[in-house]
This record gives structure tokens, C-alpha cells and sequence, in this order.
């Protein structure tokens, strides 16, 4: 299982963003196994059973920029309680010491695991998509997202009134042709980490 501890970096300058952050959670409609909510001040919290849905919200977080996520990976104390606040277990606290860490490092994000080896690739993986996230503009991102959700470059060219060959150039650009098989590498190591998987 998963837990997601994502705290507010800067927020004394910024101004608390919590509720903003909460409410794109809710619009995105991801499968939550207990939904995200406040912790303690700037912080929030939820837990998550598919890896692959782990790896969307990291990315979606790291685009929004303003975030540090660190991501537990191990059991949980059952049933868990309604209320994600109320949770423990193991996930929850490989996700405070991943929080903790991650806001020292580059990418803004760590992943801890009762397998630390398979948690640290998992990272690793994930801290190469954070770059690529990082440095997509504005541009790459308009036709990544419609690219992501399905079109082909003839019909993502018709919606953005610009040519085919502008379109590949976009997503060339933005790293499009490497972002599906390292995602899927990701949800895979965060498995393996989480132990439903053998190390391949």
C-alpha cells in the first residue's frame, strides 16, 4: 500500500495553499483508498493502493510545483479508519521520513520502502520524469495532455490550429516519446517495493 504525505514548500510566502490543492485532488477523481486531507498545517495526506495511480499523482504534484511528496511504501494497521489522519503503519511512516527528506532534495520528492533498494530506483526513475515535468513548457504541455489523453498528432494539430509537423515537434520537445514506458517502469519498481512484485 501507499501513503502520500505532501507538504507545502514556501508557504510563508506564497500563502497557504492547501485548499486549493484538496480541491484539484477531489476534480481529478483518482482512486483514493482514503482520501486526501489536512494533516497539520500545510501538509496533506492519503493513501493509495495502485502504483500506477502513485506515479500520476507524483507527477501531477510536481507539475503544480509548489509541493515536497514523499511516498511510504509498506503495510498499514487494518481496517483503516475513515479518517486518513487516524491511519498508521509502516506506510505511514516510510511517508514522513520520505516528506522529510524530500524537501532537501532537487526533484521536491522521495520514496521509502521496507525494501529501501527497490524503493531508492523507484525514486530514481521518478526524479528523471521530474526533470522532464520541470522543464516542459508551456507549449509542450498544451499538446502532452491531449496527446495523454489519446489523440493522435493529426487530431491534437486540428485542436491546436497549428501543422502535424508542429505538433511532433512539441512533443519532442516535451519528452512525450519517453514519459509512457518510464512511467510504467515507476508503477513497476513502486510495486516491487510494495512487494506484490518479484524483482525482475
Amino acid at each position: 500500500m501507499f501513503v502520500l504525505t505532501v507538504d507545502q514548500r514556501g508557504s510563508r510566502r506564497t500563502g497557504d495553499l492547501v485548499d486549493d490543492l484538496l480541491s484539484w485532488l477531489l476534480e481529478r477523481g483518482g482512486s483514493y483508498l482514503r482520501p486526501f486531507e489536512r494533516t497539520a498545517g500545510d501538509e496533506v495526506q492519503g493513501v493509495v493502493a495502485d502504483s500506477t495511480e502513485v506515479v500520476t499523482l507524483v507527477l501531477g504534484l510536481v507539475r503544480r510545483e509548489s509541493w515536497s511528496v514523499g511516498v511510504g511504501v509498506g503495510g498499514v494497521r487494518e481496517p483503516l479508519p475513515a479518517s486518513t489522519r487516524a491511519g498508521a503503519g509502516t506506510a505511514f511512516t516510510n511517508a514522513r521520513e520520505a516528506v522529510t527528506r524530500a524537501k532537501a532534495r532537487p526533484t521536491g520528492l522521495a520514496v521509502e520502502g521496507q525494501r529501501p533498494g527497490e524503493a531508492r530506483h523507484a525514486q530514481t526513475v521518478l526524479d528523471l520524469l521530474a526533470a522532464v515535468v520541470r522543464r516542459r513548457s508551456e507549449l509542450g504541455w498544451e499538446a502532452v495532455d491531449l496527446a495523454a489523453g489519446g489523440l493522435t498528432q493529426l487530431e491534437i494539430a486540428g485542436r491546436l490550429h497549428v501543422s502535424k509537423q508542429a505538433v511532433s515537434q512539441r512533443l519532442q520537445a516535451a519528452d512525450w516519446h519517453v514519459e509512457p514506458a518510464a512511467r510504467a517502469l515507476a508503477s513497476h519498481l513502486l510495486s516491487v517495493a510494495d512487494g506484490r512484485l518479484a524483482p525482475s
